[in-house]
C-alpha cells in the first residue's frame, strides 16, 4: 500500500473523492454512497482524528472492542452511527444492541429470534442487514445465496425485523465484480434498498455495481495492528 497522508482529513478526501468519481463515472444508482470507515482494532485516540475532520459512519468487528473504545467519543462527538459488520454471537446480541446502531450481519434464524427479543427488551428496533455468503466459503459466516430471499421474508414476517440491506465479502484473489453483481441481484430479488459491499482494495468495483455502503479501512487508517479473532458465531 502506497504510504498515507499524515493528515486525516486529507486521507478521507481522497477516499470520498474516489467514491463520488466512480458514483458518476458508472452512472448507476444509487445516488449517494456511503463511506464507513472500518476503524476495528484501531484505538479511541486513532478514530479521533476522522471524528474531528468530519465522519459519522464507523464499522467494528467486535462487540467487546466497541463497547470498550467508543464511549468516551460518544462524549464528545454527536451524530455517531456504529455499524456491528463482524459476526454475532447470540450471546452477546443484547450488548450489540445496546452499542451499535445498525447490524450488518444477520445470517441465521436462530441470530433473527434472539435480537428481536433483545430489541423489544430494549424498546427499539435497530436496521439490519442480512449478511450473504457470496462466495459460499465455509470459513465465513453469511446465508448462501440461494437462501437469501427467503431468508429475508422470514427475517421481516417472522421475526418482525427491519431488514434495510444485504452485505457480503467477496472471496479474496478472485475479481470480485461478478460476486457483486449477484449481491446486487439478491437485493432487487429481496426488495431491500441497500448494499454493503466493496472493502479498501475494490470499492470502486462495487459501487459499479450498485453499491449504497462501502467498508474502508486500510485505505484510511493504515495497515491495522494484529487483532483478535472476531466474535465467532456459535
Amino acid at each position: 500500500m502506497p504510504d498515507l497522508p499524515e493528515n486525516a482529513a486529507e486521507r478521507l478526501d481522497i477516499i470520498k473523492t474516489r467514491i463520488e468519481r466512480a458514483r458518476r463515472r458508472f452512472g448507476a444508482p444509487p445516488d449517494q454512497v456511503e463511506l464507513i470507515a472500518v476503524s476495528k482494532t484501531f484505538s479511541a485516540d486513532e478514530i479521533r482524528p476522522f471524528l474531528t475532520a468530519g465522519q459519522r459512519l464507523f464499522g467494528e468487528n467486535r462487540v467487546q472492542e466497541a463497547k470498550a473504545k467508543w464511549p468516551e467519543l460518544w462524549a464528545s462527538y454527536d451524530s455517531i452511527e456504529l455499524h456491528l459488520i463482524g459476526p454475532l454471537q447470540t450471546n452477546k446480541a443484547r450488548e450489540a444492541v445496546e452499542t451499535f446502531d445498525v447490524i450488518q450481519t444477520v445470517d441465521r434464524d436462530k441470530l433473527a429470534g434472539v435480537l428481536r427479543t433483545e430489541f423489544d427488551r430494549a424498546g427499539k428496533s435497530l436496521p439490519v442487514y442480512v449478511q450473504v455468503n457470496i462466495g459460499l466459503e465455509p470459513q465465513k459466516a453469511g446465508i448462501p445465496p440461494a437462501e437469501a430471499v427467503a431468508f429475508v421474508e422470514r427475517c421481516r414476517a417472522v421475526h418482525g425485523l427491519d431488514v434495510v440491506g444485504l452485505m457480503c465479502i467477496p472471496p479474496d484473489g478472485l475479481p470480485p465484480g461478478g460476486f457483486f453483481a449477484q449481491l446486487a441481484t439478491l437485493g432487487r430479488a429481496a426488495g431491500v434498498a441497500n448494499l454493503s459491499m466493496g472493502m479498501s482494495g475494490d470499492f470502486e468495483t462495487a459501487i459499479a455495481m450498485g453499491a449504497t455502503h462501502v467498508r474502508v479501512g486500510s485505505a484510511l487508517f493504515g495497515h491495522r495492528p494484529k487483532a483478535p479473532p472476531a466474535d465467532m458465531t456459535p
